[in-house]
């Protein structure tokens, strides 16, 4: 194997997992977080030489998966499809752990977020990026990530208010 692809290869295989965890918090389900990663290590590699050149490939390639899935979701096809989970089987299951509940009212409120406040909220307080670095990937300025969070955190709380997250049952 030529020079380009060792140095591809590594790159992918230290990167996936950190990626996809982000692909799949700003997507909401499995297959969607699968196929834009595909599609932006598909671009990567036609790119390699200029992307492995960037000061953070990484956050090079970060964009691209975060652009597949917001792009995706523009061609509105999101509207007519969407994987859902698996119903749970018939019959008596045992009570999840208040911290299990939780986790999942949580999740399911961000997951119910419009894309783009979901990207945001997944980038700032998930991968710990800079409003600054939020804007780079986005492709926006910092000012509308600033409102995008806002407004983020706004539909969380109200969320929040309606879901009781905290009470013990």
């Amino acid at each position: 194997m030529h020079q380009r692809g060792v140095d591809f290869d590594e790159f992918f295989r230290a990167s996936w997992p950190r990626l996809y965890r982000t692909a799949y918090a700003v997507a909401g389900d499995a297959a969607s977080a699968e196929d834009a990663l595909q599609g932006a290590y598909m671009k990567a590699y036609a790119s390699w030489r200029r992307v492995s050149r960037a000061e953070h490939p990484e956050a090079y390639v970060r964009r691209i998966v975060v652009n597949e899935i917001l792009g995706t979701r523009r061609l509105g096809w999101w509207q007519r499809e969407r994987p859902h989970a698996a119903p749970e089987p018939p019959g008596r299951v045992a009570p999840p752990d208040v911290g299990i509940v939780q986790h999942d009212a949580v999740w399911s409120a961000v997951q119910g977020l419009p894309p783009r406040q979901r990207a945001v909220v997944v980038l700032r307080y998930y991968e710990d990026l800079s409003e600054e670095q939020i804007a780079e990937v986005l492709g926006c300025s910092r000012g509308t990530v600033k409102s995008q969070a806002s407004a983020a955190l706004a539909n969380l709380r109200r969320d929040a208010a309606h879901l009781s997250i905290g009470e013990r049952p």
